[in-house]
């Protein structure tokens, strides 16, 4: 038996369900897991169901004829998705390793079921880290003089790699308008969650210069405005003025490489959707992380 995602967005209005689990049953299929929200300030839909095919029914004959019968009827935005798919996904990493490291490690084990196409980075610091996982490592030097050429080689790799996620593992140079909008829902950034209390160089410091309790971290869809993005995860690490600040700056990177592995896995399992600025991320289906594993 197949197992397959099916995400729909659309107005609200009577019906939707029904229409839905309708066409599944006479499909042929199970619903196995099922989450749904109305968002009643802007009368948006938005559900996300995955179920097994029973009775033979491939990806194409569901999708076609649930455009047809009940996305046509309600106006849905819906994608299907097979459950064995995996994302393919591009890291971007500069001088700050823990996120990257993390995910590797993550990769390796099986609990981030992707397909890592390669790791950009505008430093040499990685390069052997990468190479020894098997996966291609692009140095694209990156200077106020050359940033489009440099984006567009960026790009390049985008489209060579058929990458369908980018993820900044910690990638200290700012994306352009254009490719945010060209690459919309498909960027995810992580940074300390101290903004905009404290910017610029050592955050850490600077919140244990102001005795901080709690040391937090946001992971984020990439838009035009610098960290301002649909917030997909976050999380937060008491402290105490026991605490030295490089404790903080440890603690931090810890906190940030959890955050960015629970978005990216919410984005791979088709459970986050974005609405205006801000998201609907479903909590992961019954078994938690193993089942959505096993696809």
């Amino acid at each position: 038996m197949s197992h397959f995602v099916l995400t729909v967005a659309c107005q609200s209005t009577r019906g939707i369900v029904a229409a839905i689990s309708g066409y599944l049953a006479k499909m042929g299929c199970n619903i196995v897991d099922s989450a749904q929200f109305d968002d009643l300030q802007t009368g948006r839909f938005f559900m996300r169901v995955s179920f097994l095919s029973e009775e033979g029914a491939g990806a194409a004959a569901i999708r076609e004829g649930f455009m047809a019968e009940v996305a046509s009827q309600f106006a849905m935005e819906a994608h299907l998705y097979h459950g064995s798919d995996r994302t393919k996904v591009l890291l971007m990493v500069s001088r700050f390793g823990h996120c990257l490291n993390d995910l590797l490690y993550r990769w390796k084990i099986g609990a981030l079921p992707i397909d890592i196409v390669g790791v950009v980075s505008n430093h040499f610091d990685y390069q052997k880290l990468v190479v020894n996982h098997d996966i291609p490592f692009h140095h694209i030097k990156v200077t106020k003089e050359n940033k489009p050429k440099a984006e567009a080689q960026l790009m390049d790799i985008v489209q060579a790699t058929g990458t369908e996620l980018v993820v900044l593992a910690r990638y200290m140079q700012v994306l352009s308008d254009a490719m945010c909008r060209t690459m919309s829902g498909r960027i995810i950034n992580i940074h300390h969650s101290f903004l905009p209390s404290f910017k610029g160089a050592n955050p850490y410091k600077q919140a244990y210069e102001r005795g901080v309790k709690l040391i937090g971290a946001t992971a984020h869809y990439v838009t035009a405005d610098l960290d301002e993005g649909p917030i997909i995860e976050q999380d937060v690490a008491r402290i105490t003025h026991a605490q030295s600040a490089e404790d903080y700056v440890s603690i931090g990177r810890d906190v940030e490489a959890q955050v960015l592995a629970r978005a990216i896995h919410a984005h791979i399992h088709h459970r986050t959707f974005i609405n205006g600025n801000r998201t609907v991320v479903f909590p992961p289906s019954p078994g938690s992380y193993a089942s959505e594993r096993m696809g």
